[in-house]
């Protein structure tokens, strides 16, 4: 393996986030027609996205330490057989509580096995441009809404949400098994050699043990910023086809504000992850996280279908772009050898606070017919997320690890 096939493992990894995470936020898309077929609620729908998340944060945890462990590729391996799996299950459930099991807790679990995995892999091949190839890897995130989720609209549309559904998750085996075996681990000499042929681990390894890194400043800012983060985008991005549906916009013009949303946030990540790489990771979250509070608030007053393409732009490019950058300051805080367990940690919290936005959107419009109250609080939240980003302890470049 030559240096260049990191930019391979970039794109398996992209691939990779793009299926797994486009075929769990496709629920978005499953909304309106599910409800109308099944007569369940749209809380009870979006509860398993709520369930999607909580069990992604758990998994991602101990997706983590497995991959500390064993590498990348068996689990993303498990990763790809259980998500086929998980959506063939939901398409043929009869009863809410089998889908909420099957799409909930499957889809989940098999989702946690790609994020913190591979981008835990891509931050152990790559030395220089680490941010913006992390943010390549979870580009596939912004790519998804542009590929799965139409895919996912006109399959409804051309047959039910049971046939799509189905659909969906062979399409997810056929796509993700041959990229498994692109997956390889750095060779050794990248992790544990410096250019001069000397060992490199000193200074790239803390020497914290887990429990020491989880009880850090470093650990505990970022763990809340990803959370707070996380709940403010999670409500706007799940209903937000919904939402412009309730404004008058059309379905299959609904979904194109979410496709918009995506393209902006492929943009983000290669912008952000630039700007990380040349201005510093910390200045350009809080910017980011700022601007994602800000745009959040501005969707109160949109009116027609020009002004949610406009705002999509904004809120895509910063949600989208922010996101990666976690992952590398995890990396520059705690180097490689516990990076999966402590990105893992790290993306248990930022899901906790996704379950957040959805069921709160659904029980605020069951409640209200209207999704104000879910922008007003997101919008707060995602400002809050920026004052607490405020207070991230120094890189270890410039100050030693603090330990509690």
């Amino acid at each position: 393996m030559n240096h260049s096939y990191r930019w391979v493992i970039v794109a398996a990894g992209a691939l990779m986030t793009c299926v797994a995470l486009g075929a769990m936020f496709s629920l978005a898309i499953f909304l309106e027609p599910m409800s109308l077929d099944t007569n369940w609620s749209r809380t009870g729908i979006s509860s398993a996205m709520t369930l999607n998340f909580l069990v992604m944060g758990l998994g991602g945890f101990a997706w983590g330490a497995v991959y500390d462990r064993v590498g990348a590729r068996p689990v993303v391996l498990a990763g790809a057989v259980l998500l086929g799996l998980s959506l063939v299950v939901a398409s043929r459930a009869t009863s809410l509580l089998v889908f909420q099991l099957s799409y909930g807790v499957i889809v989940g679990l098999a989702a946690s096995a790609f994020f913190a995995p591979m981008i835990a892999l891509t931050t152990a091949w790559f030395d220089t441009n680490r941010s913006l190839a992390v943010s390549l890897v979870s580009a596939g995130m912004g790519v998804a809404p542009m590929t799965i989720s139409p895919f996912a609209r006109w399959l409804i549309t051309a047959y039910d949400w049971r046939t799509a559904m189905f659909d969906i998750g062979v399409m997810a085996w056929v796509l993700l098994l041959p990229a498994v075996f692109l997956v390889r681990q750095p060779p050794a000499a990248a992790v544990v050699a410096a250019a001069d042929g000397t060992p490199a681990p000193v200074a790239d390894d803390p020497g914290m043990s887990v429990g020491q890194a989880l009880r850090s400043p470093q650990f505990i800012v970022l763990g809340l910023t990803f959370f707070a983060c996380c709940a403010a985008h999670s409500g706007p991005i799940f209903h937000m086809v919904s939402y412009a549906m309730s404004c008058g916009v059309a379905p299959m013009a609904a979904v194109s504000i979410y496709s918009v949303e995506g393209l902006a946030g492929l943009g983000g990540r290669v912008l952000y992850g630039v700007l990380g790489d040349r201005l510093g990771v910390k200045p350009v979250l809080v910017t980011g996280l700022a601007i994602q509070g800000l745009v959040i608030a501005a969707y109160l007053a949109v009116g027609n279908l020009e002004q949610f393409y406009l705002l999509a732009i904004i809120f895509g490019a910063t949600y989208g772009g922010v996101m990666p950058l976690y992952a590398v300051l995890a990396r520059e805080y705690f180097g490689l050898r516990i990076i999966g367990t402590i990105l893992g940690a790290a993306t248990m919290l930022s899901s906790l606070g996704m379950s957040l936005g959805p069921l709160a959107g659904g029980l605020i419009y069951d409640a209200y017919t209207s999704y104000h109250w879910m922008f007003i609080g997101s919008a707060l939240i995602g400002l809050g997320a920026a004052g607490i980003a405020i207070a991230f302890p120094p890189q270890p470049s410039r100050q030693k690890l603090q330990v509690a």
